[in-house]
């Protein structure tokens, strides 16, 4: 079972509100994330996400233990267009996919839910496909990174 990112993430969201520089919402802060595994459990840490167009791109860390052989690294791409930032800058709940794929080339599924607190943080629901199996990571986000 090999894992992936994130988001991470893991990723997103809102638009500037009026009167400050959109370059505050162009980086996404996601902490590492863990969750458990048949007899082990997997950490998720990934850069800070950096918005190009409308798409996040991070590279991230997944360590899984005890399993270290199982640890990779790689990274992902979250689109999150400029109407779902809108979205959540209201304080709605966005869904959110994208992709990603470890260091040898595996190829990552990643999807997941972003319900804001505020116009620059929120909870993060990550789900990533990893070899059949879909690891489930619940974190935060933090906009400016």
């Amino acid at each position: 079972m090999r894992f992936a990112c994130l988001l991470v993430a893991t990723a997103f969201l809102a638009s500037p509100p009026a009167g400050q520089a959109a370059t505050a919402w162009d980086r996404l802060s996601v902490p590492p994330m863990k969750t458990s595994i048949y007899v082990g459990s997997v950490t998720l840490t990934p850069t800070v996400f950096v918005r190009t167009g409308d798409a996040y791109t991070a590279t991230y860390e997944a360590r899984v233990w005890p399993w270290f052989p199982w640890n990779e690294t790689g990274s992902v791409t979250i689109r999150v267009p400029a109407a779902d930032l809108e979205r959540v800058a209201r304080g709605e709940t966005v869904n959110f996919a994208g992709a990603g794929a470890d260091r040898k080339g595996r190829k990552r599924t990643v999807s997941g839910r972003a319900v804001p607190a505020d116009a620059h943080t929120g909870k993060l629901k990550l789900r990533i496909h990893v070899d059949g199996i879909d690891l489930v990571f619940n974190g935060t986000y933090k906009f400016g990174g």
